[in-house]
């Protein structure tokens, strides 16, 4: 790239320069604030660390012989200030170093210390001008994936003021640093994820992947496929080589969501992963190695399961080595203002709203109530509040059985979806009429508490998961707008 080519850098952009030499100073300064930038000098590494703690700069540029300071060493204590909490900024400053008696160890050692650049005098202003550009843009570039992390990491943010909530942050920040394996209980939806989430976002591998398997969803007969891999050819449909999420999650956390719906025979391989660290891919001879953290979460009483025979006791052991509790929702009722307001503010982003108020009394209704889906069944409701209300949430918004108004006139009570009505409008129906409109509710409620989950309903509801399907098709239940999360 010329220098004609390279992008116009963003003006008043901050640069220190580090040398020894009055005159490189001055010349460096005169091609750079021609650039436009606003140009920092240091002629010793005592003066760099001296500017940089009173300035704040976006590229260093420095020389590799300072008078009796070595330009090598300054700039590994520039990258190590980022590891020590002491000036994280530092480290992330890209560096170009400049020299005119420099050896290959040097360019090497340079590099391995994370340096943008190796330049060498005399210097070239075209060069001069073409590297700090494309330094520059690694910058900015830098700062818009922080940016999109930040964003991120604040949508999968542990929410909540209460005295369970501080415990749990606590227990998160005492596992998460180790490389111990985590069990996560909990009911349904009551953000299981975001604590596996929290775990490896403050763990040793959160620059590595955070893979999600939803045990629950894959089918038994592809759950190895998909943990672990397959061959070509390796059973029909097999066109290509496939990578397991085990491999994938390499360097990262794995996360079993729903462990307890899995497979015996598929228990019994993610064991020897536990155990050995290695594995197969299905039709594969060839034995695989993955250096993932394994988080895992249910809610289902995994040891009870152990008792039953439903689950592997020495793969509960394996996994149970610190579990972790997440609480329901009606255990921390105070947290529930906070969540209506985030939530409130995520669903009027997503969908393009201004910003609604709520009033109060509303909040209270919700607060009052027992929330059985909870996190997840609270998100919904106000996701169906905002879309369906005017500038301001009211009362008369909410649904019947948070307190709205019925169909036929009056105020719901916040009891529950089916706990209380009026049979005098069902004084035309028939028998069957009225069985079927009062399963429905009752199967409405149940999908709801146990976030859409088909199995689970299933059997909550003591029937087939073919005849629930079959239920919901005559009946004319569909999951709606109002349920986008995924079990967990």
């Amino acid at each position: 790239m010329t220098a004609d080519e390279a992008p116009a850098p963003a003006s008043a952009e901050p640069i220190l320069l580090v040398d020894d030499e009055k005159n490189i100073r001055r010349t460096l300064r005169m091609v750079l604030e021609s650039e436009g930038h606003v140009v920092h000098e240091a002629g010793s590494a005592a003066d760099a660390f001296t500017v940089l703690g009173a300035n704040p700069v976006d590229l260093i540029l420095l020389d590799v012989k300072l008078g009796d300071d070595n330009g090598i060493e300054v700039l590994r204590q520039l990258k190590a200030r980022g590891e020590d909490g002491t000036g994280a900024a530092w480290a992330e400053v890209p560096v170009v170093m400049i020299s005119g008696h420099a050896t290959i160890e040097d360019a090497v050692a340079a590099t391995r210390l994370g340096a943008f650049d190796f330049m060498e005098k005399p210097l070239d202003r075209n060069r001069v001008v073409v590297t700090v550009r494309n330094a520059l843009e690694r910058r900015r570039m830098w700062r818009e994936v922080n940016q999109l992390r930040r964003a991120v990491d604040a949508r999968w943010e542990l929410l909540g003021g209460t005295s369970v909530m501080a415990d749990l942050r606590r227990q998160i920040v005492k596992v998460a640093p180790t490389r111990s394996r985590v069990l996560i209980t909990g009911q349904s939806g009551t953000g299981k994820e975001l604590i596996a989430r929290a775990i490896h976002r403050n763990s040793s591998v959160s620059s590595g992947p955070f893979v999600k398997v939803n045990c629950a969803a894959i089918p038994p007969e592809l759950i190895e496929s998909e943990l672990f891999g397959h061959e070509r050819g390796a059973f029909t449909g097999a066109v290509a080589k496939k990578r397991g999420l085990f491999e994938v999650a390499d360097g990262g956390t794995i996360f079993l969501d729903e462990i307890g719906d899995m497979a015996l025979p598929a228990q019994a391989k993610v064991l020897r992963v536990l155990q050995t660290g290695e594995f197969t891919r299905v039709g594969g001879e060839k034995s695989l190695r993955t250096d993932s953290r394994v988080v895992a979460a249910t809610n289902r009483d995994l040891e009870e399961m152990v008792k039953t025979g439903s689950f592997r006791e020495d793969l509960f052991f394996r996994l149970n080595v610190v579990p972790i509790r997440s609480p329901d929702l009606s255990e921390r009722a105070e947290d529930v203002p906070l969540l209506v307001e985030s939530f409130i503010a995520e669903c009027c982003e997503e969908n393009g709203f201004a910003r609604k108020p709520i009033d109060d009394d509303v909040v209270d209704k919700l607060k009052t109530y027992d929330w059985p889906g909870n996190v997840r069944e609270l998100r919904n409701v106000v996701e169906r509040l905002v879309i369906m209300s005017d500038e301001v949430i009211r009362e008369r918004d909410l649904p019947p059985y948070l307190g709205g108004p019925r169909a036929g006139g009056g105020v719901g009570r916040s009891t529950g979806p089916v706990s209380t009505f009026d049979l005098g409008r069902y004084a035309q129906k028939s028998l069957r009429e009225f069985r079927e409109e009062i399963e429905a509710e009752f199967i409405r409620m149940k999908l709801a508490e146990l976030g859409w989950n088909i199995s689970r309903t299933a059997q909550a509801l003591g029937i087939e998961r073919t005849n629930l399907h079959k239920k919901l098709r005559a009946l004319g239940i569909h999951r709606g707008e109002d349920d986008k999360s995924e079990p967990g």
